[in-house]
This record gives C-alpha cells, structure tokens and sequence, in this order.
C-alpha cells in the first residue's frame, strides 16, 4: 500500500502498524514522536496504531542539545 512519511511516498505491506513500520525503517522507538495524520500517537500504542493506505506518517527524532 501506498504512505507518505515525512512527506515522502513509500509502498509498505498491507495492514503494517506503526511499530512495523519504524522497525523497517531500523529506528529504536526511544525518543521518537509519531504522528499519523495528523493525529499524535503514544507511544505505548505504535504496535495497535494500524495503517491504512494514503496515510501521512510523521515521524520526528527528539535529540538534546544546548
């Protein structure tokens, strides 16, 4: 099925979750903030959050600094 993350078009197996899809991606879930549509997403529910075709994922790393 086809997304756009961080607002690039990527094809991705049907019925992937969102925890799925950041292990494809080969990010750690720690320090990360997910969105899709919009909608910010718990952590705690990345592996429930369900994708569907046409999503807009966002996907942002949070890092110190000073």
């Amino acid at each position: 099925m086809n997304l756009t993350v961080n607002g690039e078009p990527r094809t991705v197996a049907e019925g992937l979750t969102l925890a799925q899809l950041v292990a494809e991606l080969k990010l750690s879930s720690g320090g990360l903030a997910c969105e899709i549509n919009g909608k910010i997403v718990r952590r705690a529910d990345y592996g429930a959050a369900r994708l569907s075709p046409g999503d807009a994922v966002e996907i942002v790393r949070m890092i110190g600094g000073g």
